[in-house]
């Protein structure tokens, strides 16, 4: 067997039955480091005898020790713990007859921490938001409405009764949060397993195959199955479809999150099953918990992201608190980005002055240097606004708060409020609203709810969309600011906003066809029109500004009023 797999391997068959003779021929991998030092160190070796010849590939199946020349030996390599010596880079310059296969390295560009920190390393490079979600719902921050002692998910957990929901809210809230830590906090974990899928990675086999899974998980040892998808309304009507008949006999819980308004982007059997719970967004003081909690954390915290303990200052904290806009996901992440930055400030600083070259990676500082507290980082309110760049805003151009903006703008204007309306108004534009748009609502409201009130408050709101279409942003933010105000000052009237559907109403639902336009009200161009009756009685106003008795309704809704607004005489008088 040894034999043969050093001969696949291209040795001679006498050198490879010295080496298994030399290693007790039951170990291929020291059978093949034998020969590989063993003419390493014999250079001037029998001339007759054929050398193997060099594998480029061989180092895919064995890591194997690289002896130098004349040196002492190294312990023989295990199978299970292989390593590879590193040489200096002053070795490799002197020594041109080191054996090609050797992997060189220099050590300027591995720190000696890389490789028994290395697991270590990979948590460390998990985002700080994924580190700090909590376990349990009592380790959750916000949502007391849903998470409360008398709410229904506490209620539900207490008697292991968990059921199919909906978690609707904006980003950074919880959502996926409190779905994992529901399944953690149940009084019975083993009897629910945690499943999570997403629209972006996977399609209808792929949920057709969790779903036969889940059947089969709870046939063989009655478990049920969470099943959580993030972004459900992302899923099309024929995924969503799948689910209902599994949510229906039990096999699975069914746990979707979205950011959308679940009434327009998920089919109403899947709501029905469903219990929709809505997340709000997370206060500030939710936030700066949640902040303090990450610096604080030396197992997962902040601590872990740059290899060092990290501070900050209350403005700091402050700060990140109130321009996320109560997302805790996008604090988080600007927290670590900070602390970053306050902590390459200081490295910076006291290599610098030591004359030693800064790590290009901060995550691999010796456990020595992390102690030292010399090396804490502190992090600075400009360190946070550095991170944030800006405010953060949830806003969304084709989406539900979109429509909440734009209903508040407008209903701000129709109570005459015009601090509010210009608030709301610079709100869309913050969030990059297209200023067209808004200047057709504006056009909108004109005759909508200012009408005959001010029948120049129309000509205001095309004017403004007319300059707008000119000059585009930043500059029309004044001009869509002055119609705003205008519009919210401005008489209010909604007579002709009502007249015009109570006239589609009435022609809605007329009965049979409309009544056809009566004969003098016609047009008569030619001889036989004439003939028939059209425009016959007309009674022309500007000859006849007296006459009263000339109808213009159909016969049916004569004296019917469509618009309530005082006639010319009452005006006058």
């Amino acid at each position: 067997m040894e034999m043969q797999q050093l001969l696949s391997m291209g040795f001679p068959s006498e050198l490879a039955a010295q080496a298994l003779a030399a290693t007790g021929g039951k170990s291929t991998l020291k059978a093949t480091e034998w020969i590989l030092s063993h003419k390493a160190s014999n250079p001037n070796s029998n001339p007759n005898q054929t050398s193997p010849p060099f594998q480029p590939k061989l180092d895919r199946f064995f890591h194997l020790h690289t002896k130098r020349p004349n040196s002492p030996p190294s312990p023989e390599p295990t199978a299970t713990a292989p390593s590879i010596q590193i040489l200096p880079q002053q070795d490799l310059e002197e020594d041109s007859t080191a054996p090609s296969p050797v992997h060189y390295k220099r050590r300027k560009l591995q720190h000696p921490k890389a490789i028994t920190q290395q697991d270590k390393t990979i948590k460390i490079h998990e985002p700080l938001s994924e580190r700090m979600r909590p376990r349990t719902i009592f380790d959750v921050v916000g949502q007391e409405h849903i998470l409360g002692n008398n709410s229904l998910l506490r209620s539900a957990i207490d008697r292991n009764r968990i059921p199919s929901i909906i978690f609707w809210g904006p980003p950074g809230t919880g959502k996926t949060s409190i779905a994992k830590s529901i399944v953690n906090s149940s009084q019975q974990r083993s009897f629910y397993r945690f499943v999570s899928l997403s629209p972006v990675t996977c399609g209808v086999k792929d949920v057709r195959d969790a779903v036969e899974e889940a059947r089969k998980m709870r046939a063989k040892n009655n478990k049920r199955t969470v099943l959580f998808v993030d972004e459900v309304h992302r899923f099309n009507k024929s995924q969503q479809d799948s689910f209902l008949p599994v949510i229906e006999d039990g096999s699975i819980v069914f746990m979707g999150a979205t950011t959308e308004n679940p009434s327009f982007h998920l089919i109403t059997p899947l709501l029905s099953r469903c219990r929709v719970l809505t997340l709000n967004p997370l206060k500030p003081h939710h936030v700066e918990t949640l902040l303090r909690r990450a610096i604080n954390d030396r197992e997962k915290g902040l601590s872990q992201s740059v290899g060092t303990r990290v501070e900050a200052q209350d403005d700091a904290i402050e700060f990140l608190s109130m321009n996320c806009d109560g997302d805790a996901r996008v604090a988080l992440n600007a927290l670590e980005i900070s602390a970053t930055t306050a902590a390459a400030r200081v490295v910076d600083n006291q290599l610098k002055g030591v004359g030693v070259e800064p790590h290009k990676d901060f995550n691999f500082l010796t456990s020595e240097e992390a102690e030292i507290g010399s090396f804490g980082a502190v992090i600075t309110v400009d360190d946070a606004k550095e991170a944030l760049q800006c405010k953060h805003l949830a806003y969304d151009k084709a989406g539900e708060e979109h429509y909440n903006l734009i209903s508040a703008l407008h209903k701000s204007m129709r109570g005459s409020d015009a601090d509010a309306a210009i608030y709301w108004l610079a709100r869309m534009l913050e969030g990059g609203e297209e200023p067209l748009y808004i200047a057709r609502r504006l056009i909108r409201f004109a005759s909508e709810d200012v009408g005959l009130a001010d029948p120049l408050a129309l000509n205001q709101a095309v004017s403004c969309y007319q300059a707008c279409h000119f000059l585009g942003m930043p500059e029309c933010n004044v001009i869509l600011a002055q119609c705003v105000a205008y519009l919210a000052l401005a008489p209010k009237s909604i007579s002709v906003y009502r007249a015009i559907e109570t006239a589609q109403k009435v022609v809605r639902e007329s009965v049979g066809q409309n009544e056809g336009v009566p004969l003098h009200l016609r047009n008569a161009p030619t001889k036989l029109m004439k003939e028939l009756g059209y425009g016959k009685d007309y009674i022309y106003p500007p000859d006849n500004p007296s006459a009263s008795t000339q109808t213009y309704l159909p016969p049916s809704l004569q004296g019917y009023k469509f618009l309530d607004w005082p006639s010319e005489n009452s005006t006058q008088q």
